[in-house]
């Protein structure tokens, strides 16, 4: 009886071990990724890395940039989740800071350390460059020749008045590659320049969209003519088959796109192996499929590459920044706040601003230049609509950009304290500039 007794404890014994090791078994083959990216890449990704791996099962999160790290601090003290992977590398720089990163490099062969001086994997280990990205513009070939619109080749050119209503884009506080755009514009041309080129373009906006895939899908559909983009979205649109092209603007930079295993990764060694199945040729091969086209950091594929995909590595794409995340990162509030005050949420007064003085220059043109009023009166619009509320010098403050804590998705959402107080302050200056820069030119335009 006792044996018997003892072979039945026996049995639930490796019983109970099977379960447990089943269970422990079942942990490990979980991934969570936490990304900004649309399921058009993200979908790839998975499909093919879960067939080289069936026992893993991968879920994927989808956030905004700035929600995903947010999400990522606020469940810090019971993580569930295990890679974030998203264009912006500031944010990441944000997760490393706030300790919310675990080092991991992958030993995969081919793949670049760094482009033009610039690192692409973080120097300290804690995120990899897994594509390439740069800014500029994409147009709808159909829609510019039913406009009679000419081909945009620099920033500079968006803001001319014959692509008034034309334009696309969508706001810093919105989109990651928004935010890295404007600051590419920013560090390329200046503070008081960049800022100049960004609110005449945006005075010509048709529309800013609500998330940064709305300005390629307007593009594709013709609602409007030219969305300023990461590059991507013009590559993947054509290779679509929309009637649509791509440039870089000289003033453009490469920044790599990111991922990282999160700090306290409940499935770190799943998060390992997709990361290593990125960065192989086979995973930066899946980079070229017509949805994605990134530009992949493993030399080797590019022999492979579709024919109109530049390759970075060659000089091939003329970059003038040097991009500084630091700086990008620093300011990363303060200058989403300071676009959504002068733009987001202001888009009537600038565009009033904007077409008032266009209006006056084409006056003054046609009736000679010699109306000394009306040049003074122009100028005088001019500086108005370009004052800024804060230099670059408070911009860069760290204390000063502390203040900048709420990151507002519309306009509605509730800012407190002392960032509501300075946001005020900037509203109030920037009306009363963007009316009386309007009253300006059209008196100098009804002179004529």
């Amino acid at each position: 009886m006792v044996h018997k007794t003892l072979r039945h404890l026996g049995t639930g014994v490796a019983i109970a071990a099977m379960l447990a090791t089943a269970t422990a078994h079942a942990a490990d083959d979980k991934l969570v990724i936490v990304t900004s990216f649309p399921s058009d890449l993200t979908d790839v990704f998975k499909n093919a890395f879960m067939k080289e791996n069936p026992s893993i099962s991968v879920e994927v999160v989808n956030k905004s940039t700035s929600s995903g790290v947010k999400y990522l601090i606020e469940t810090a003290q019971n993580n569930q989740s295990d890679i974030f992977w998203a264009s912006a590398p500031d944010a990441f720089e944000v997760l490393k800071e706030n300790s919310l990163l675990a080092k991991y490099e992958s030993s995969v062969g081919g793949v670049a350390s760094e482009l033009n001086g610039y690192p692409i994997n973080d120097p300290d280990g804690y995120y990899s460059g897994f594509a390439l990205s740069g800014y500029g513009f994409m147009w709808n070939e159909r829609y510019m020749d039913a406009y009679k619109l000419p081909e945009p080749t620099e920033w500079e050119d968006l803001a001319k008045p014959v692509y008034n209503g034309h334009v696309g884009i969508s706001a810093p506080s919105r989109s990651g590659t928004t935010h890295l755009t404007i600051e590419t514009i920013l560090q390329g041309e200046g503070w008081e320049k960049g800022w100049q080129t960004i609110r005449d373009i945006s005075g010509n906006a048709k529309t800013i969209t609500e998330r940064s895939f709305g300005v390629p899908d307007g593009v594709n559909s013709g609602s409007f003519g030219i969305g300023i983009v990461i590059d991507f979205f013009g590559f993947s649109s054509m290779a679509s088959g929309f009637p649509v092209d791509f440039r870089y603007p000289s003033v453009t930079a490469l920044v790599p796109a990111n991922i990282g295993v999160i700090n306290n990764a409940p499935n770190s060694e799943p998060a390992k192996k997709f990361i290593d199945f990125l960065m192989s040729e086979t995973g930066q091969g899946l980079l070229f499929d017509p949805k994605i086209m990134r530009l992949p950091v493993n030399k080797s594929v590019y022999a492979n590459a579709p024919k109109g995909l530049p390759n970075p590595f060659d000089g091939s794409i003329k970059s003038e920044v040097k991009f500084d995340t630091a700086v990008s990162q620093g300011r990363y509030n303060v200058v989403n706040s300071l676009f959504d005050v002068m733009v987001t949420y202001r888009l009537e007064d600038l565009r009033a601003a904007v077409v008032a003085i266009q209006e006056a220059e084409v006056a003054l043109a046609e009736n000679g230049s010699a109306n000394a009023e009306a040049t003074k009166l122009i100028a005088e619009a001019k500086a108005l609509l370009h004052t800024l509320p804060v230099d670059e010098a408070k911009a860069n403050d760290p204390e000063f950009a502390a203040i900048f804590k709420t990151k507002r998705k519309k306009q509605t959402d509730k800012v407190e304290g002392r960032q509501a107080e300075i946001e005020q302050e900037w509203d109030n200056q920037i009306v009363q500039n963007y009316q009386k820069a309007a009253e300006l030119a059209n008196t100098a335009r009804f002179m004529f």
